[in-house]
């Protein structure tokens, strides 16, 4: 009689897509592209002199430097993000050994506009107060992830370099933040717009943070899994085999033990081979 052992349906796993992430956050980071774009236009083009602009054309150098800083940032950094590419060691490489530079240029030339640069309307000191605190942070998190790595660290890396990241795209963040109260109120004051740009920094680093805490939870999970190989059960032989070895074995009597002079015992046996 056969019988088929019935199968039961397996669940159909459902995975991402893997470029979601990178994405999204190319979608973010276009704002501050575009943004950049347009001022280096008007940087270049001869634009009329605004009081919005008359820092740029009265030193240039380092919003030209800021922008194309923060565009190479940010659109290469994104798709560090993904994990086809960011799996091959020779691209991960390459990609952070453009990214760090940029990076800490992006902080840098951001520090010294916000430090030298005459503050244009609508600013005032707390949100200059806020750009030189998660400017100074960007730059920190930068070196921090290339120490981490220079030391074979590559978990302490992959999360300093995540908090870099999101502090330098907050500028698509913060025209998320802002553009809706602008919308339904209208132009903010100075504490105001120093509230929605804060909190686009604090809204991307906790979305940072809870990326780096996940990626800590798996990695404890894969840790802790531990493969045990299947332990094929010994084949008990049949009559027939008992009695095919037991025929090829002698005959051998066992006597009680005896003890020798010595004081040993010694098992008493004969062997009745023919």
């Amino acid at each position: 009689m056969t019988t088929h052992a019935s199968s039961a349906p397996v669940p159909r796993v459902r995975h991402r897509p893997q470029w979601l992430v990178p994405a999204g956050l190319i979608l973010l980071s276009l704002i501050p592209v575009i943004a950049g774009a347009a001022r280096l236009t008007e940087l270049t083009g001869g634009a009329a002199i605004t009081a919005q602009n008359a820092r740029f054309f009265a030193s240039p150098v380092p919003a030209v430097t800021h922008i194309l800083s923060v565009t190479t940032y940010s659109l290469l950094g994104a798709f560090q993000f993904l994990p086809a590419l960011r799996g091959r060691r020779g691209w991960h490489r390459v990609a952070g050994r453009i990214l760090a530079p940029a990076g800490l240029l992006a902080a840098l030339s951001g520090l010294w506009m916000a430090v030298f640069y005459p503050l244009p309307p609508g600013d005032g000191p707390a949100l200059l107060v806020l750009r030189l605190v998660f400017g100074s942070a960007m730059a920190a998190s930068i070196v921090l992830g290339v120490v981490a790595v220079a030391r074979r660290d590559f978990v302490r890396h992959s999360a300093w370099m995540t908090r870099g990241y999101a502090i330098g795209v907050a500028a698509g963040t913060q025209a998320l933040t802002g553009l809706p109260w602008i919308l339904l109120v209208g132009p903010p004051d100075e504490p105001t717009r120093a509230v929605l740009l804060g909190a686009a920094w604090v809204i991307n680093l906790a979305v940072a943070e809870y990326v780096i805490h996940r990626r800590a939870r798996r990695t404890v999970r894969a840790r802790r899994t531990v493969r045990v190989p299947a332990v094929v059960p010994a084949a008990v032989p049949g009559p027939a085999a008992v009695v095919e070895v037991a025929g090829n074995v002698p005959d051998r009597r066992t006597f009680p033990a005896k003890r020798t002079v010595s004081g040993d015992v010694e098992a008493g046996r004969l062997d009745s081979r023919a």
